[in-house]
């Protein structure tokens, strides 16, 4: 029967091992007289808190593997969208199923009260953080990347060949980035002279 099921169009892996595995608990529990067992274990599955949910599919956005993931959601009476759960996709001949460690951690991106969610900024001297406006982080960022480039730009090696390097600044690209963002930002740290350009996936 599942190799009938297997050659069905439309049918999926996650659905043969569906089928297989209730099968196989429906003998066991029967041919030892459980039946009420597996009539609670339905109930049980029916309260799951991803029971009903709608199942969207996405990528990892920690490295450049490309993961898939299945997230669940539900929409709640007031109209917002609620995240219950993000795994691994069994479907996806990239990961089948499973994640590392940063990937296991995806539902903590938009749910973990520890995350924060504004600029923070800590002035020379001062003993904490606070929280600030994107504007005014953009800003001093602006300000500190003119001031090291001042500082620290070579024109010419010590040959006297034109260089026009920047040493005194790193940058490090996101895994998140897409192929566009991490051209445009390779053409802007190239564009400033720097050097030493890095990103976050090999680090």
């Amino acid at each position: 029967m599942i190799g009938e099921l297997a050659a069905l169009p439309g049918v999926t892996r996650r659905d043969v091992l569906k089928v297989g595995l209730a099968g196989a608990g429906a003998v066991v529990a029967t041919g030892l007289g459980f039946e009420i067992a597996l009539a609670e274990s339905t109930k049980v599955k029916q309260n799951l808190r991803i029971a009903g949910a709608k199942e969207s599919h996405s990528v990892c956005p920690y490295c450049a593997v490309g993961c898939s993931l299945v997230a669940y959601t539900r929409q709640n009476s007031d109209g917002s969208v609620q995240l219950l759960q993000i795994e691994g996709d069994p479907d996806s001949p990239v990961n089948e199923g499973r994640l590392c460690p940063k990937g296991a951690t995806a539902m903590q991106l938009a749910t973990s009260p520890r995350r924060v969610d504004s600029p923070q900024y800590r002035a020379a001297g001062a003993r904490s953080w606070k929280s600030v406006s994107w504007d005014f982080a953009l800003g001093k960022i602006a300000q500190n990347i003119k001031a090291s480039r001042d500082a620290t730009f070579v024109a010419t090696d010590g040959n006297g060949n034109v260089v026009n390097r920047t040493e005194g600044i790193a940058f490090a690209g996101g895994a998140a980035f897409s192929s566009e963002e991490g051209y445009f930002a390779t053409k802007l740290m190239r564009g400033l002279g720097l050097v030493h350009l890095e990103q976050q996936a090999r680090v």
